[in-house]
């Protein structure tokens, strides 16, 4: 049962490999409906004063990718950042520094998922309210695949679709290091790492990149 928080000391510990390697474990766990008990009174009590998170996570809104749940962490484990699209900008390039340079965590692992409604939106142009401006994030991954996938460049070619999932999280990393200096330099030096995956709707199962 998981019924101790992460501490400061635990923390200091953990490396980017063993952290993401307990990541996929935990969704290893998930996957074989195996996931971990948790007290989470005990953990409540535990984080009042205080967190340190090993990880933190950049996926998309989706409701059916519960980020802590696929991973099977608890209270006080990971950090997660969520916004249609997973991709980043000022305010979540500030909050994957203050996860990392601030607070602690050792990983950034940008999650992409199987069938991304915001990608598919992107796909097809479309044009609504916010929702266009947030979907200009995402066409640079969408141009990215026109070139590499045959068929028609939109949500009805699921190819398509699926390249672009996994390309929108390839430069989503690519433009985290060339806007973040912080955690650039972080990575260099071999504090952190930024990794890439791709959540499956129909398995439940996170594929690196």
């Amino acid at each position: 049962m998981k019924n101790i928080a992460i501490t400061k000391d635990v923390q200091s510990t953990l490396t980017p490999d063993n952290v993401l390697q307990d990541l996929l474990d935990g969704n290893d766990r998930f996957v074989n409906s195996d996931s971990q008990a948790t007290d989470n009174a005990a953990l409540v009590s535990q984080t009042t004063g205080g967190q340190y998170p090993k990880a933190v996570v950049l996926s998309c809104i989706d409701s059916r990718v519960p980020v802590e749940t696929v991973l099977d962490q608890a209270i006080g484990d990971i950090f997660v950042a969520r916004v249609a699209g997973n991709f980043e900008n000022v305010d979540i390039l500030g909050s994957l520094e203050y996860s990392c340079n601030v607070a602690g965590s050792k990983l950034i692992l940008v999650l992409g998922h199987e069938s991304c409604g915001a990608v598919k939106a992107a796909c097809d142009g479309v044009e609504l309210g916010n929702i266009t401006e947030m979907l200009s994030k995402i066409m640079p991954a969408v141009k990215k695949s026109a070139v590499e996938v045959e068929g028609e460049a939109n949500s009805s070619n699921k190819a398509f679709v699926a390249k672009t999932v996994e390309n929108n999280v390839k430069l989503t990393i690519e433009r985290i290091r060339e806007n973040s200096q912080i955690l650039a330099e972080m990575e260099d030096n071999g504090e952190i790492k930024i990794v890439g995956g791709v959540y499956s709707l129909h398995t439940g199962r996170v594929e690196m990149l």
